[in-house]
């Protein structure tokens, strides 16, 4: 049975209520936490709160690896030790007006938290457009609970009888996370199968080329995904997604055991009850120090804010910005609430680093994808920033914790690590 809370901690306490705790929500607790360390606020005490889904932070840019163990981070490990308190809930309504946020835990209750500031970090969904079958029967990685049933489903594979497309898998949407996981599967389903030539892993898109928007990787990753055995199929129009494959616009079907999709992000739907401006993504519209646009008591970071980066051109949804958006939202939604004066973030560099598989990775710098490294030594980029560069520190040291969160924006990463 469902319950109702009416939650009154403000009677005693300013409160920074921070909405997700993904790559954004997770530095703007933090980040508040830094500035607030240490200081006094002339009305009293300022607690800083966390709602979050899970339990635990989300690697999320790792679902589509292998062993998904090592892309979850207690909460209780970096906010317990520096004071910031959390809770396991589900946002279900904002109500900026009267600054309440309505939370159902899992156990059906619902809490009604008032706030005196706002971050919201709710971060992005995977959109599923009306085509028939594709809600039902398609995979994806774009969360935990995703990765894993797909872990799950592949795992049943050898268990299945016999057929043409048990070992065979199609991936929709040949964008980063396309790209990533349809380079893996060759591996994972061949380690299943006990026979690679059973393996048969298409990687499709609307698009005339495939990893069309990757500039001057697009044909490295053409020979990454030749030298892997993927079949890349550009042009291709989805009809429809059944149990056993995927049919295509022109009557031809794809026999297939896992159809896996991979295609675009929009922001999360709550972004809608903040009365501002959004974007075409659905993103509220942020200044350079990540208020949102005509609300002065919310901030946002990460996939549902939009910024000018750099001045001139829009945030892409993606924790190279999520993460720094999020140390300075925390800095700034404490600063504003103290009175102090608030930090522009502003990011000049751009890059990206697309793990392909056994093959290697490829890095690129700029939004034009002007290509830097490939093969293996792009891959020991990829690894430096899968296993480190995007953890917060795992010692419960509160000092280390904080200080991970000031406001400063990294250098890009380096594209000459060294062997091991």
């Amino acid at each position: 049975m469902s319950r109702s809370t009416r939650d009154d901690a403000q009677a005693s306490a300013s409160r920074i209520l921070v909405l997700g705790a993904g790559f954004a929500g997770l530095w703007a607790a933090v980040g508040a936490a830094r500035l607030l360390a240490g200081t006094t606020h002339p009305h009293g005490p300022v607690e800083v709160l966390v709602v979050n889904a899970r339990p635990f932070h989300s690697i999320r840019v790792r679902n589509y690896e292998a062993d998904l163990d090592v892309t979850k981070v207690p909460l209780a490990d970096v906010l317990d030790p520096i004071g910031v308190k959390w809770l396991q809930a589900t946002v279900t309504h904002i109500d900026v007006a009267q600054r309440q946020v309505e939370v159902q835990s899992a156990d059906g209750g619902t809490r009604t938290l008032g706030y005196t500031r706002l971050v919201f970090a709710l971060g992005s969904a995977l959109v599923h457009p009306p085509i028939p079958g594709l809600a039902e029967h398609a995979l994806d990685v774009d969360t935990y609970e995703g990765a894993v049933r797909l872990r799950e489903h592949l795992a049943a594979l050898p268990s299945r009888p016999a057929s043409a497309g048990r070992y065979t898998a199609v991936v929709i949407g040949a964008g980063l996370t396309g790209t990533e996981i349809a380079a893996e599967l060759p591996g994972r389903l061949a380690a299943l199968a006990g026979d690679p030539a059973q393996v048969r892993v298409v990687l499709m898109d609307r698009t005339p080329k495939i990893a069309q928007a990757m500039g001057e990787a697009q044909p490295v990753i053409e020979t990454a995904m030749g030298a892997l055995g993927v079949e890349l199929r550009p042009d291709a129009q989805v009809a429809g997604v059944t149990v056993n494959g995927v049919d295509l616009v022109g009557g031809e079907h794809i026999a297939a055991s896992t159809v896996i999709w991979c295609g675009g992000m929009r922001a999360n739907a709550l972004t809608a009850q903040i009365p501002a401006e959004h974007d075409e993504l659905g993103r509220l519209r942020v200044d350079h120090c990540l208020r949102v646009r005509g609300v002065d008591d919310v901030f946002a970071a990460g996939d549902s804010a939009r910024s000018l980066i750099d001045g001139k051109q829009p945030s892409i949804m993606s924790c190279q910005y999520g993460r720094p958006m999020g140390r300075y939202a925390g800095h700034n939604v404490a600063a504003d609430l103290l009175g102090e004066p608030l930090l522009p973030l502003n990011i000049d560099w751009y890059t990206t680093i697309v793990d392909l598989g056994p093959w290697g990775a490829v890095y690129t710098q700029t939004r034009d994808r002007v290509l830097v490294a490939q093969g293996a030594q792009a891959k020991r980029t990829k690894r430096l920033i899968n296993g480190e560069r995007i953890y917060p520190p795992l010692n419960r040291n509160p000092a280390d914790i904080l200080q991970a969160a000031a406001p400063t924006v990294q250098t890009p990463p380096p594209d000459d690590v060294p062997a091991c």
